[in-house]
């Protein structure tokens, strides 16, 4: 049996670190956008008792250690068929990798999803997410319906808000992976004591949002190694964008645009900007629910 699949990038609209829990893991608030830019995942069930992946993508590890395979492990031990079933896990690898986009989280979310169809949907979505959320806090927006959230707790409490879609999204990545850990274990707490209130209640579908809401309290601490993450924000503005943030632990940078034109035209500048740079990559982007 086979089945195709798609794994969306996301972007943190706002990200605010809140605290840092005793098991080392730090507590947030996040506003979360799911993209219409996609990893292709193809999956199919087999006899042979053993998990293996194909990847086009030289630097994305192709062995257990990949989380499409190790999303496929905790599956199968799940629903108690370990070793009875084997599995060809084929992905197409569009995301950039340790690019703040979610990307592995995602692939290995669309496997859990994938497996539970084609096992006739042994495990529910909040079981799905008890197995994503051992390997990574972002699993349980991926494996979730929601196209847009707010993320608190570790990013595994999910509520409600709108999908932010009247914007068009232009994705700049310079080529640089930075580890998420690095990003954490580097930041401070700047406001002992004080306690980030987000505006309204946490189950609210009415979040309304605006460009001013962009924030990342992680952006200071990669900019710290990584300073053309500042260049390439200031970049995005100076063509038209109505805001600009790095996502997640970064190194990629987002910027926010009014219509399909401009930001074609943005896409087209910073090309010329970055063409005898190597590595970089520009992607135009919508919010998936979006019209």
């Amino acid at each position: 049996m086979k089945t195709e699949l798609t794994a969306p990038a996301k972007v943190n609209l706002s990200l605010h670190v809140t605290g840092r829990r005793e098991d080392g893991y730090h507590e947030l608030v996040s506003r979360m956008q799911k993209l219409d830019f996609c990893d292709l995942i193809e999956l199919e069930l087999n006899n042979s008792g053993v998990i293996e992946i194909d990847c086009d993508n030289d630097d994305v590890g192709a062995d257990q250690s990949n989380l499409a395979v190790r999303a496929a492990h905790k599956f199968f031990l799940a629903c108690n068929r370990e070793g009875r079933h084997g599995l060809k896990i084929k992905l197409s690898k569009r995301i950039p990798i340790a690019a703040g986009l979610g990307g592995g989280s995602s692939d290995g979310a669309a496997v859990l999803k994938g497996l539970n169809e084609l096992c006739g949907l042994p495990l529910s979505e909040g079981e799905l997410i008890d197995c994503g959320c051992s390997l990574g806090a972002d699993f349980a927006f991926f494996i979730s319906s929601h196209e847009a959230a707010l993320a608190t707790g570790i990013g595994d409490k999910l509520g409600n808000v709108k999908t932010v879609d009247q914007y068009h999204y232009l994705l700049v990545n310079p080529g640089i992976q930075v580890e998420t850990r690095w990003v954490y274990d580097n930041y401070r707490l700047t406001k002992k004591g004080d306690k980030f209130i987000f505006p309204g209640s946490l189950n609210s579908d009415d979040q309304v949002f605006t460009p001013a809401d962009l924030h990342n309290d992680l952006e200071a601490v990669t900019i710290t190694r990584h300073p053309v993450i500042a260049q390439i924000k200031e970049l995005l503005m100076e063509a038209g964008a109505a805001g600009a943030l790095m996502s997640g632990s970064g190194p990629t940078v987002f910027g926010l645009f009014e219509n399909e034109r401009s930001t074609e035209a943005a896409a087209l500048s910073l090309t010329r900007k970055f063409i005898n740079e190597t590595g970089y990559r520009i992607i135009s982007a919508k919010a998936i629910g979006g019209a």
